[in-house]
């Protein structure tokens, strides 16, 4: 008897990038890794840059992708994404060297945490963090992510008026 497969699609401005029948599937959401098996429910998930494994007949395959989107729907994953990379195409040289660069850069960065700008800089640095990774050779962690262009949870008060710091904690001690 067979296993049960589902069907995955990697999608790219470029076109199909990879285009696979496989047995289960992780990937990076924003809200973390999740897991996909054949009669997975639908679902939309926003993806994070990172690593999407995935198993095929009991070898695991591991690729790049950039922030985007996946849909699960009928034993399909079509995953929308603007970067795609397999571990073949990479120069671990020069993505040491464009990480270094995005570090220093975001190291005296000087303007608005947030803006575009800055924005394409994080960008940067962590799809050269993917890459390495997806290589083998995963650079060290960094405190950058997500939190350095979103603003802090206590940045809007209830009823999205804004607060300072010590209204937001005295707000959190309040009874209910």
């Amino acid at each position: 008897m067979a296993q049960a497969q589902f069907h995955l699609e990697i999608v790219t401005p470029e076109g199909v990038q990879l285009s696979e029948d496989i047995d289960e599937l992780t990937a990076p959401s924003v809200d973390g890794q999740f897991g996909v098996l054949p009669g997975h429910r639908p679902m939309l998930a926003a993806l994070a840059t990172g690593i999407i494994s995935f198993i095929q007949g009991g070898a695991v395959t591991q690729v790049a992708v950039g922030p985007g989107y996946v849909e699960i729907h009928d034993d399909r994953a079509v995953v929308l994404t603007d970067r795609f990379s397999t571990k073949e195409a990479v120069d671990p040289v020069r993505v040491r060297l464009d990480l270094k660069q995005a570090d220093e850069a975001l190291d005296h960065y000087a303007g608005e945490l947030g803006s575009g700008e800055h924005s394409d800089l994080v960008a940067k640095e962590l799809w050269a963090a993917a890459l390495l990774e997806l290589y083998g050779d995963p650079p060290p962690p960094t405190m950058r992510g997500f939190d350095e262009v979103r603003p802090p949870a206590d940045y809007a008060g209830r009823d999205g008026v804004e607060t300072s710091g010590d209204e937001a904690a005295a707000d959190d001690h309040a009874a209910p």
